[in-house]
């Protein structure tokens, strides 16, 4: 699975980073998410699939 941000619609609120802080990090500085690893590792997909189902803009884009 791959992982991105649309920065268009992320809205900064660092829910990604806390539903899993493995794969997104956050940048304080410009109040954005920030994808660590493009490339999902099998066990953290269900995490970051919910961190996507989360995600209140939609802004987190998964793919394969």
């Amino acid at each position: 699975m791959k992982v991105r941000i649309d920065y268009d619609l992320c809205m900064g609120d660092g829910n990604c980073h806390k539903v899993c802080p493995e794969i997104f990090d956050y940048d304080d500085d410009q109040m954005i998410g920030i994808v660590r690893e493009e490339t999902v590792p099998a066990e953290h997909e269900e995490s970051v699939k919910r961190a996507a189902d989360e995600c209140a803009p939609g802004a987190i884009v998964l793919g394969k």
